[in-house]
């Protein structure tokens, strides 16, 4: 591999150009396609190991074919992860079928999409069935992070991860007047302690241009609350394509002077291979 200590992307998206055999369901701000071919050039050129792929939701909603036939030409270099519809009668046999399949990682929730409580018989199927598969379950929880936690604390036996780091981010400039006006409730999630949280978009964030020095007393707060070890770092491309390169999105964190090597190390790459179990390959 290109680095010496292993660096994964927490989260990148792959999807082939709108074509009637398999239609988009709607819009994903990027390029029209982005194969895996592409995401692996896109990695090589920039040191980046592996990543988990996560199949598009906006794109094709819970159809993760062509995640896994970029698996399937690629299986060194992703770990598979696909969003679950809670109101599906068959939820957790759906949840069980694909954790069984070779290089899935975990599920996805979009909590975020929907209008939800704690008791949701279908979410709370989905943690369980991921805590029986010994998978973490990963949550689009922007704005809904109170019931993140709630959901935390009833499943404490499910590994759960919040995407992008809990907030809104935007998909085209700019980025909120406040964009870290939620970390409030960011930080409260941390006290479960069965809740990890993705570093994934970050960049999108700033007000600043690279290396976006806005953003690092606020990520240095998320650091503090969930500890490196339940942190880890992703570029979430290409919903971020709009605003930075791929590069920009690897290298701020490789430059700044707020992390040592060994933050580094565990942030970019050590966190994820233990909690998705989970680590590239030639």
């Amino acid at each position: 591999m290109a680095t010496q200590t292993l660096t994964i992307d927490c989260q990148v998206h792959c999807y082939e150009r709108n074509r009637p055999e398999r239609p988009w369901s709607g819009h994903l701000e990027g390029p029209e396609e982005v194969t895996g071919d592409d995401m692996v050039t896109a990695m090589d050129a920039v040191g980046v190991d592996g990543a988990i792929l996560i199949s598009p939701f906006s794109l094709y909603q819970y159809d993760a074919s062509y995640a896994l036939e970029v698996y399937a030409k690629h299986p060194g270099r992703f770990g598979l992860v696909r969003p679950f519809d809670p109101t599906s009668e068959s939820v957790a046999a759906d949840v069980a079928e694909w954790t069984a399949t070779p290089g899935v990682v975990g599920a996805r929730v979009m909590l975020a999409y929907g209008d939800y409580d704690a008791n949701d018989p279908g979410l709370n199927a989905i943690f369980a069935a991921c805590a029986r598969a010994g998978v973490p379950v990963n949550v689009m929880a922007a704005g809904k992070l109170p019931l993140l936690a709630e959901l935390a604390r009833r499943n404490p036996d499910t590994q759960v991860i919040i995407d992008h780091v809990g907030l809104a981010q935007p998909f085209v400039p700019p980025p909120p007047p406040e964009p870290f006006a939620d970390l409030a409730s960011v930080l409260a999630a941390a006290e479960r302690d069965n809740v990890a949280i993705k570093i994934s978009g970050a960049c999108t964030l700033s007000h600043e241009p690279f290396p976006y020095p806005d953003i690092w007393d606020s990520l240095g707060r998320v650091f503090d609350a969930y500890g490196l070890e339940r942190c880890m770092w992703g570029t979430d491309w290409t919903r971020a394509v709009r605003l930075l390169t791929y590069e920009q999105g690897v290298e701020a964190f490789r430059v700044t002077d707020r992390l040592s090597d060994s933050d580094r190390a565990t942030l970019m790459g050590g966190t994820l291979s233990r909690i998705y179990g989970w680590t590239p390959r030639e």
